[in-house]
C-alpha cells in the first residue's frame, strides 16, 4: 500500500512513533506536501518519499492511522 509517514513525537521519555497514512495523491519524489486518505484538508508537510508499506507492520514503533486502515479495508471489501 502506498503510504507516507508521520512522525509522532513521544512524551515523557517515550519513543517516537511512525504513523503511516494511505497516500491520496501522486508524488514525483520532490513534494513538499502529501495528501492523505483520511483527510480532505490535512496532509503531511515536508514529507519523506511515498513508500510501499505492508498492512501488517513488523517494525516496533510503527502503526497505521486507524482511519486510513479503515479506508483501505473498506475498499478491499468492496472489491470482494
Amino acid at each position: 500500500m502506498l503510504a507516507t509517514a508521520e512522525r509522532v513525537r513521544g512524551t515523557n521519555g517515550q519513543s517516537d512513533t511512525v504513523l503511516w497514512h494511505k497516500s491520496a495523491g501522486r508524488c514525483n519524489g520532490d513534494c513538499d506536501f502529501h495528501a492523505i486518505a483520511c483527510s480532505t484538508e490535512d496532509g503531511i508537510v515536508l514529507p519523506g518519499p511515498v513508500q510501499n508499506v505492508p498492512l501488517d507492520l513488523a517494525k516496533a514503533g510503527e502503526r497505521w492511522c486507524l482511519d486510513c486502515l479503515a479506508i483501505i479495508r473498506a475498499a478491499r471489501s468492496a472489491k470482494d
